[in-house]
Order: structure tokens, then C-alpha cells, then sequence
């Protein structure tokens, strides 16, 4: 009974083990597949930074190039500035030399005064252009900087991915691994459990066979105490503990027996009834 006992607790732990071992399978399956996708994520995102640097280094050539046709513009509008102001010197001294020559020279007075309005605007005009030179060549200078940041941030960005990528692609290694190792305690615990099922079935016939042996035993008992022969009520048995030939099972150790086989049907037959020998002869006896 303790050993059916037992058994059938320890098939039921087990059972609920092997379930609960399942889940955790599953677990570690699908976080490893997580795992997987965490790293092709983390590929795709290198991908993007390193496109990312390569266009920031773009933004700083075509920044670098930029300001360098401004500075060139700026050059060009310093030499109108220089122009404008040479125009309206000259204009200047036409205007002193039509006003020498009196009647003769108002037609070249008028035609210097216009020069001398065009040289102003044109000054002024250039004025404006270098203002928008300056602002142009600052805004460029900035953006330069900027770019100059994003590329050194997207440098640190990769180093960072790539070391984040590495530590992944060792968690899914490791995953994988466990994975293996979850998998292969999976198969051992349900092959443990299948065998402990059997175990549990032979335990069961085992007490089928013992509760029949012992409803067997109390039949031979009984019959036994029917019957009257001459020193019934002194026979003895000789008890289990004194008998040398039958070792007492103190520390019994755990063995492969074969499968029970069915008990005789004919242990349940009726004992047929022996006439009891009266008289002291003791082959008669023996022959009881």
C-alpha cells in the first residue's frame, strides 16, 4: 500500500513537473526567437546609422563647398563695392569738369549725374549682397558644425550598436543554448514520466497480487483451523525473524522485476477437504 501509495504521488508531481517543464520550454523558445529578431533589428539599425554618417559626411562636402562659392561671391562683390566707389569718383570729377566748361558741358553734367546715381545704387546694391554674403557664409559655417556633430554622434551611435549587437548575438548564443539544454531536460523528464507510469501500473498489480494472496492466505488459514488432528493446539510455526533461509527485508534495495503476471485462478478454488488420519503412525502423518 505505501508502495502504491507512493508511486501514484510521485507519478502525480511528476506529471505536474513534466507540465510546468513544458511551459517553461515554450518560454525559453520563444524568448529565444525574440532574441533572433532583437538582432535583426539591431543589423537593420546599423545598416541605418552607417547610411546616416554617410549622409551627414555628404551634408559637410556639400557645406564645405558651399562656402567656398560664397567666399568666392564675396570677392566678386567686394571688386563691384571697389567698382561703384571708382564710378562715383569719376563721376565726381566729370561733374567738375562739364560744370568748367559752362553751356558746353550741362549735357555731360547730366550724364555724369546719372553715373554717379548708378555707382550709388550699385554701392548699395552690393552693400546688401554682402550682407546676405556674410549671413550666407555664418549659416553655412553653422550647418557645417552641425553636420560635423551628427557625424561624430552617429561614430559613437555605431560603436554603441554594434556593441549592443555583440551582446545580443551572446544572449541568443546563450539562448540557443539553453534551449538545447531546456529541450533535452523536456525529453528526459517525459521519458521519466512515462517510465514512472509503468512503474506506477506494476505498483498497482503488485497490490492487486498481494491483497489476493493475502485473501488466499486467510482461505488456508481458515481451512486449516477447520480440521481436527491430534496436537493442533501445540503446532507451531516457526517465525520469519529465527528462519535463516528467509532473509528479513531491513534495507531493501530498489529492483527491475518483470511484469506481473496474473494471478492462478486456481488460487481461488475450494481446498479440498482431506479426511484427518487418526492414530500415531507417523507415516500416515507425514503423508497429511
Amino acid at each position: 500500500n505505501i508502495l502504491n501509495r507512493n508511486s501514484t504521488e510521485t507519478a502525480s508531481a511528476l506529471e505536474e513537473t513534466a507540465a510546468a517543464l513544458e511551459e517553461i520550454t515554450a518560454t525559453v523558445v520563444n524568448n529565444t526567437e525574440n532574441i533572433e529578431m532583437m538582432a535583426k533589428h539591431s543589423k537593420n539599425v546599423t545598416t541605418a546609422v552607417v547610411n546616416g554618417e554617410k549622409l551627414a559626411n555628404e551634408t559637410t562636402g556639400a557645406m564645405d563647398d558651399l562656402h567656398e562659392q560664397v567666399t568666392e561671391i564675396s570677392k566678386s562683390i567686394v571688386m563691384i563695392d571697389q567698382i561703384a566707389f571708382q564710378t562715383n569718383i569719376l563721376s565726381l570729377n566729370a561733374a567738375v569738369e562739364a560744370a568748367t566748361a559752362g553751356e558746353a558741358g550741362k549735357g555731360f553734367a547730366v550724364v555724369a549725374a546719372e553715373v554717379r546715381n548708378l555707382a550709388s545704387r550699385s554701392a548699395e546694391v552690393a552693400k546688401d549682397i554682402k550682407s546676405l554674403v556674410e549671413n550666407a557664409t555664418i549659416k553655412a559655417t553653422q550647418g557645417k558644425e552641425i553636420a560635423n556633430s551628427m557625424i561624430s554622434g552617429y561614430v559613437t551611435l555605431h560603436k554603441d550598436i554594434e556593441d549592443t549587437s555583440a551582446l545580443i548575438d551572446d544572449v541568443a548564443a546563450s539562448s540557443k543554448e539553453q534551449q538545447n539544454g531546456i529541450e533535452q531536460i523536456n525529453d528526459a523528464v517525459s521519458e521519466l514520466d512515462q517510465q514512472t507510469q509503468q512503474n506506477v501500473a506494476v505498483s498497482n498489480s503488485t497490490q492487486t497480487i498481494a491483497e489476493q494472496t493475502d485473501k488466499l492466505a486467510e482461505l488456508i488459514v481458515s481451512d486449516a483451523n477447520s480440521k481436527e488432528f491430534e496436537g493442533k493446539n501445540t503446532v507451531q510455526g516457526k517465525s520469519i525473524e529465527q528462519n535463516e533461509n528467509i532473509p528479513v527485508l531491513e534495507h531493501a534495495k530498489v529492483q527491475k522485476h518483470p511484469e506481473p503476471r496474473a494471478p492462478n485462478s486456481r488460487t481461488h478454488e475450494k481446498p479440498v477437504n482431506k479426511t484427518i488420519v487418526e492414530g500415531n503412525d507417523k507415516n500416515a502423518w507425514e503423508s497429511f
